[in-house]
Formats: C-alpha cells, structure tokens, sequence
C-alpha cells in the first residue's frame, strides 16, 4: 500500500521548490530599499546631483528586478507547468 503516489511527491516537491526560488525576493527587496534610502540621503546632502542620481538609481534597480525575474519564471513553471510529474 502506498501512502504517497509519485505524483503526489513530485507536486509538493515542486510546491516547495517553487516557495525556495521565491525566497529571492526578500534579497532583492532590500537591496532596492537600501538602494533607495542611500539615493534618497545623497540627494538631501547634494540636492544639485538629483538628476544623475535619479538616473543611476533607476538602471541599478532595473537591473536587480531582473534577478528576481528568474526565480519567478522558474516557480512558475514547477507549479503549473511541472515538467517532472511523468518522470517518476
């Protein structure tokens, strides 16, 4: 008697392997925080470099949402794609 099918392992494997690529995001939200308190504190010190701040700021944090980006493609195909039920 089987308790767990296979497929049945396979789908919460995938579930919790979809909630771990997701944990990215709690990285990269607070590097944007931090990224933005900095930015912020620079141009209250400096409020003439605002424009070149502004712009740095807005490719940097162009740049780390990509990275979250990738997890999330990822997490969405192990849930509702999920390439690996027929393997088992």
């Amino acid at each position: 008697m089987q308790l767990v099918t296979p497929e049945a392992f396979v789908l919460g494997l995938s579930a919790i392997g979809a909630g771990i690529a997701m944990l990215a995001g709690i990285g990269v939200g607070l590097g944007q925080g931090i990224a933005t308190s900095k930015a912020l504190e620079s141009i209250a010190r400096q409020p003439e470099a605002k424009g070149d701040l502004t712009t740095t700021l807005f490719i940097g944090l162009a740049m780390s949402e990509t990275s979250i980006i990738f997890p999330l493609i990822i997490a969405i195909i192990l849930v509702f794609v999920n390439p690996l039920v027929g393997r088992l």
